[in-house]
Order: C-alpha cells, then structure tokens, then sequence
C-alpha cells in the first residue's frame, strides 16, 4: 500500500486527564510521524497537537481512530494525494 504525507491536528480537553494515553498512542506510532509540535493552553485547559506523518492510509485511520476514541480528544487528518517516493527513490511528477 502507498504511504502518503498528511497532518493530524489534536484538539485536547483537560490533557492533564488523558496525556499520558495519548503519549503512549504516539509513540506507538512514532514510525509514522515525522514531527509534532504540541501547544499547551493552560489558561484554558486545552492542548493542541500537530503532527506532520507519512504512512499508508490503513497506519493513519489506525492512530486517529485510537486517538478520536479518548474521552475529550477531537482528532482531524488530511493527507495529500500524492504517493510518498520511497528512501532513495526519485518520484517524477
């Protein structure tokens, strides 16, 4: 199957509950995600998290299902169409 580059952005009520699930998830699923930027809003008791991934579709409904189903987690992913070339290999447009 494909791999494709895609964002997952993390909408987090009250992390102190449920960050460590959360955590745990990703790094499940460290393989996928190239990079995250997290910003926590103390003041408002909400996390926001961004992911920058590349996996096959199956590997992103699999985090975001795991993910959509926390208590007070609101996941969105979109992912581009364009198949991802491999290590080493040159994609022609």
């Amino acid at each position: 199957m494909a791999k494709r580059i895609g964002v997952i952005g993390i909408v987090i009520d009250d992390p102190r509950c449920i960050v460590d699930k959360i955590n745990s998830i990703l790094s499940d699923y460290g393989k996928i995600i190239i990079g995250r930027m997290g910003i926590p809003r103390h003041d408002t008791e909400v996390s926001v998290i961004a992911l920058i991934i590349e996996g096959t579709t199956d590997e992103v409904g699999a985090l975001t299902g795991k993910l959509g189903n926390l208590p007070g987690v609101t996941v969105k992913s979109a992912l581009t169409a364009r198949e991802a070339a491999a290590k080493g290999e040159k994609k022609n447009d």
